[in-house]
């Protein structure tokens, strides 16, 4: 069967990812078009935008290849973005999979879908692999971490009012296949999400915290105006995105071209994949947020926040993230995910602001499986992987 033919047999078969008969599966690379809208389909998971064709070219030095795995009927029902990073001087590459792959989780046979895709990743030179299953593990509510805030505590400090049955046998059934969980993920391991599904306008205002709701409507009566506007706005953007760095004590390090290229390669996929809000002031400025939304729309994220330093008072930001919520309720999305929090619970603590900010909307934090590792067989793979990690200790 050709690229072409099995292109026409995923558009015309199931919402993948899904569950495959109890065989087998193949995986083969597949085109983008076909990645594309695979991910577009609605299943058990909502992938990330992480894992979408379109993300490969925004990640300057990353080699990218969508893979596809086929269940025995010819039909693809599942899918991957792989980027690959050549090691210099060598033939070898580190193989990673941000938020992804987009499987099913819950097969429990997980070695049918991970089998194939570390002996095709062996095939391509590969040294080691990383993946983020994209599953919940433990879950906080923004009452518990109120009530739990305190000199030196951390979230994982705190009981959690639940354990995701799913993520946690994922997490063993992981490290009984020789895979370790990373010490330091490129993506946020404990993140904000604010439930959205089955909720009303009313519901959602109600669950923000009564600051947040002072905050909003002090915004409105002093005539903030929130707006979507386009790339044009960008460097602004990235003008109050460094104002926030060196006010708030961090640096993304990320140029406006990233953003500019982020901007045009997501909406090319999927118009409206990327937004920018903005908040303005009798015209100027104050507060610009991206936001990204998931390629099937059941989730969005916001992603970078920017906000001046000055006219703090008229809550810019406050109005701008509420204007993104409605919108994503409005839009039908279940979850909106404010992305990554601090776990520090110390008031006093660098990053507790943040997190006390994001709680003020009701929602929960929520602690992935996180990034998992794993050298491929061969001492010489073991020894790269060893060195890699070395390196980037030394940095």
């Amino acid at each position: 069967m050709t690229t072409h033919q099995h292109a026409d047999r995923a558009a015309a078969g199931p919402a993948g990812p899904g569950p495959g008969p109890a065989g087998a599966l193949r995986l083969l690379p597949i085109p983008e078009a076909v990645h594309a809208a695979l991910v577009r389909r609605p299943g058990p998971y909502t992938a990330s935008f992480l894992q979408t064709p379109a993300w490969a070219r925004v990640k300057e030095g990353w080699q990218a290849e969508s893979l596809g795995w086929q269940d025995g009927d010819g039909r693809l029902v599942g899918s991957a973005l792989v980027l690959h990073r050549q090691l210099p001087g060598t033939r070898r590459s580190f193989a990673y999979l941000p938020e992804g792959p987009a499987v099913d989780w819950a097969d429990p046979r997980l070695e049918r879908w991970l089998d194939p895709l570390l002996d095709h990743l062996r095939g391509t030179g590969a040294f080691a692999v990383r993946m983020g299953p994209p599953l919940a593990y433990r879950r906080w509510t923004a009452r518990t971490l109120k009530g739990a805030a305190g000199p030196g505590r951390r979230v994982g400090d705190v009981l959690p009012d639940l354990v995701e049955p799913l993520g946690a046998a994922v997490a063993d059934r992981l490290r009984e296949g020789g895979w370790r969980r990373c010490g330091g993920d490129a993506q946020p391991r404990l993140v904000f999400e604010v439930p959205l599904a089955g909720r009303s306008l009313d519901d959602l205002w109600t669950g923000l915290s009564q600051e947040w709701r002072r905050n909003v409507k002090k915004a409105a009566k002093c005539g903030v105006r929130t707006a979507i506007e386009g790339p044009g706005t960008l460097p602004a953007f990235h003008n109050l995105l460094r104002v926030t760095e060196r006010r708030d004590g961090f640096d993304l390090g990320r140029p406006l071209g990233y953003y500019q290229r982020q901007y045009a390669a997501l909406n090319a996929e999927q118009p409206g994949r990327m937004r920018l809000y903005t908040a303005r002031y009798e015209g100027e400025l104050l507060a610009a947020h991206t936001l990204l939304t998931a390629p099937d729309g059941g989730r969005v994220w916001y992603q970078t926040g920017a906000s001046a330093d000055h006219r703090r008072e008229v809550r810019p930001s406050n109005a701008l993230q509420w204007r993104m919520m409605c919108d994503a309720l409005a839009a039908g999305a279940g979850v909106y995910d404010m992305r990554g929090v601090p776990d520090g619970l110390d008031p006093d603590g660098h990053g507790y602001g943040l997190l006390r900010w994001k709680t003020g909307t009701g929602g929960e934090a929520v602690e992935t499986v996180g990034e998992w590792e794993l050298p491929l067989q061969g001492t010489v793979n073991k020894t790269l992987h060893r060195a890699m990690h070395a390196y980037l200790t030394r940095r």
